[in-house]
């Protein structure tokens, strides 16, 4: 068992946001296409925090043009640049998915103050 953790914890990244559930967050995903490389970034709210350690993922959900787009991130990839959080949601649900099935200000989240 320590085995897995000592191997695991070598390709966990070291310094992370302090992120939870109902954050609006920008993720800075590097996208290879061709022989060049560039940085894409992906804002939305987190919906989802999903297992631990090295496979940890998150949820984001944003809608563009009336139309609910959801990506799910796993953390430590060295493919996430970085996570930044735009703005701190009062929740007090672990999982958001009742989003879904709402829009305009009724899919709002209030700010913590």
């Amino acid at each position: 068992m320590d085995l897995v953790k000592a191997l695991s914890s070598q390709y966990m990244k070291p310094e992370l946001p302090e992120m939870r559930v109902g954050d609006t967050v920008r993720v800075h995903v590097r996208i290879k296409e061709g022989a060049r490389e560039r940085i894409q970034v992906f804002e939305g709210t987190i919906i989802a925090r999903k297992h631990g350690g090295i496979g940890e993922t998150i949820t984001v959900r944003r809608v563009s043009y009336g139309v609910g787009c959801e990506k799910v991130f796993p953390v430590h990839s060295p493919r996430i640049a970085d996570v930044e959080t735009v703005r701190h949601g009062k929740v007090r649900r672990a999982k958001l998915y009742y989003l879904r099935g709402r829009f305009g200000k009724a899919a709002k989240i209030k700010e913590k103050v």
